[in-house]
């Protein structure tokens, strides 16, 4: 979606424009359109201004994504070089497999150059725009543009492309979305049951794939999918003296607001954007190889799915040196899709750190769309609010989130150290034999007063595929089934408390699927997280995944 309003259609790819009078048909709305060729490039939004992750480009870590499989699916898709004359002289971006919905892509068609930009800033070469993780093998699919209702072909896109490297795709990309206008539901509004919704979270957790989804823009214009648990949902910055800091005026609506809650915003107090990432004057590539800049949550989402593929790489071969090495820890659990986004989400910029370490040594301080940070927030002062309305957790650090990632995962029947993260499950107290209904993570060293903790925790609500063909897998025609999310609480306690009415501080939300804290230490001394399963809705065990990030003594 472009900055300054909803585009309601659409490009090169056949779509219709929604005229006055016209009683019709479909409104995708795609969130963000390249513009002003000529506009010259500015600092890159993957290096130091941004997200920090052409670092990791270069040595010693000499991440590119490589042999990582990720997956985009919007209207159109890009074009492939040898299969489409569009991208004839782009050699800059190597596409591993192009679709049309299920089917392989036919010559020519579909080549779309907003899926072209998007794909840029994920996979691109180009020395003037170069992607997050030019490495990743890209598979992306063009759902096409069905008139009036489209969520059972983007549904079935989205499966395929999950299906794709051998069922082994570790993120998908969605920078588009369908009007809540177009759902065929009697009262239709973003409470998680739209039909591509919840597509989204059963894929999530049968396919282990982490959707990255743009954020609403504008009055409702692409708010289908996010409304959804299982993913991402990112907002977008601009520029604040060169650096990527505040968050660009043109995303989600105001929550709190009567008149669009369940338009743009999800229905009651669950709120949408988790991540908050670079988007505004971005460097993109064009099928012809041109170099532009543009706007929108469009841009923002495959930085995030970009750097996914990173942080897998270095995760995958973490995995290969254990096999050699017994001593080291590192398990499947890395590739875990509630691993990735707990990573995310604990590892995001929030506050600049003085250079002293209390605030675990981030980069740079984000403001909302009223210029206030995250200490000025309701996420701050209320325990039941876990992401703030208009950044989520912050801002994407790439290079933060590889620190939190290669601390490792550690278990909770032993001290952890001060960064690391896990994957485990927590039982109702009603089924005590499957597990703990709570786990305690104790800090091996004392945490220092004054300084900030960092914790989230994960996982995910429960859809079901409603299968009547019995093919396990998605087929038009086909329902999803909610059957609720669990709900989970983060606490951080002294490592001598047992009550948790004694907690430092909670995360204690009863209708999100992330519980986040962040604060301050009171008092130097030992502390523990722990993990508590509250109140059974589905299953009595409960996968999830938990990052921490904190200040040891000296």
């Amino acid at each position: 979606m472009a900055v300054d309003q909803v585009h309601r259609c659409l490009n090169q790819i056949g779509a219709i424009l929604l005229g006055a009078g016209i009683g019709w048909a479909s409104v995708l709305v795609v969130p963000g359109q390249a513009k002003n060729p000529t506009k010259p490039i500015r600092s890159t939004s993957i290096g130091e201004t941004g997200i920090d992750a052409l670092r990791l480009q270069l040595p010693p870590y000499n991440l590119t994504g490589k042999k990582i499989a990720i997956g985009q699916v919007e209207i159109g898709r890009p074009g492939q070089f040898g299969i489409d004359k569009a991208v004839a002289q782009n050699r800059s971006m190597a596409l591993t497999q192009v679709f049309y919905r299920n089917t392989r892509a036919r010559t020519n068609t579909n080549v779309d150059s907003h899926a072209q930009n998007v794909a840029s800033i994920m996979i691109s070469a180009a020395k003037m725009a170069r992607g997050v993780a030019p490495g990743a093998r890209l598979y992306s699919s063009a759902s096409g543009t069905p008139r009036r209702y489209g969520q059972p072909e983007e549904c079935l896109s989205a499966q395929y492309v999950a299906l794709q490297n051998g069922g082994d795709i570790r993120a998908i990309n969605f920078s588009f979305g369908e009007s809540l206008r177009f759902d065929p539901r009697a009262k239709p509004q973003l409470d998680g049951n739209a039909l591509l919704t919840q597509c989204i979270d059963w894929s999530a957790r049968v396919h282990n794939a982490l959707y990255v989804i743009a954020g609403n823009q504008g009055k409702g214009g692409i708010s289908v999918p996010t409304d959804n648990f299982n993913g991402i949902n990112v907002a977008f910055t601009a520029r604040v003296q060169e650096l990527f800091a505040r968050v660009d005026f043109a995303n989600l609506g105001d929550p709190t607001s009567r008149a669009t809650q369940g338009l743009e915003s999800n229905v009651g107090p669950r709120r949408a954007i988790a991540l908050a990432a670079p988007g505004h004057d971005v460097s993109l590539v064009n099928p012809n190889g041109s170099v532009t800049t543009s706007s929108g949550t469009s841009f923002a989402a495959p930085h995030v799915t970009g750097t996914i593929a990173l942080l897998q790489e270095y995760g995958d071969s973490a995995i290969r040196r254990s096999l050699r090495d017994r001593s080291l820890s590192w398990t499947l659990d890395a590739r875990r899709s509630e691993v990735m986004k707990a990573v995310l989400l604990n590892a995001a910029d929030k506050l600049k750190d003085a250079g002293d370490g209390l605030l675990l040594g981030m980069s740079r301080t984000i403001a909302d769309k009223n210029n206030r940070t995250w200490l000025q927030s309701d996420a701050y002062r209320d325990p039941q609010i876990p992401l703030h309305a208009h950044m989520g957790t912050g801002q994407l650090n790439a290079f933060r989130a590889y620190q939190q990632f290669s601390a490792g995962q550690w278990t909770p029947g032993t001290t952890i150290p001060a960064i690391g993260w896990d994957y485990r499950t927590v039982s109702s107290a009603a089924t005590p034999t499957l597990s703990p209904s709570y786990q305690d993570y104790i800090l091996e060293k004392r945490l220092q007063k004054g300084s900030f903790v960092a914790v989230t925790l994960t996982w995910n609500r429960l859809v079901e595929l409603v299968d009547r063909d019995q093919n396990e897998e998605y087929t038009l025609g086909e329902e999803f089934r909610d059957r609720g999310l669990n709900n989970l609480d983060l606490y951080l306690m002294k490592a001598e408390d047992t009550d948790t009415k004694k907690a430092i501080s909670s995360s204690i939300s009863a209708v999100d699927s992330i519980e986040h804290i962040f604060d301050k230490i009171p008092a130097t001394g030992r502390y523990k997280i722990r993990v508590q399963f509250r109140q059974q809705t589905n299953e009595p065990a409960q996968p999830y995944a938990l990052a921490w990030w904190t200040v040891p003594t000296r």
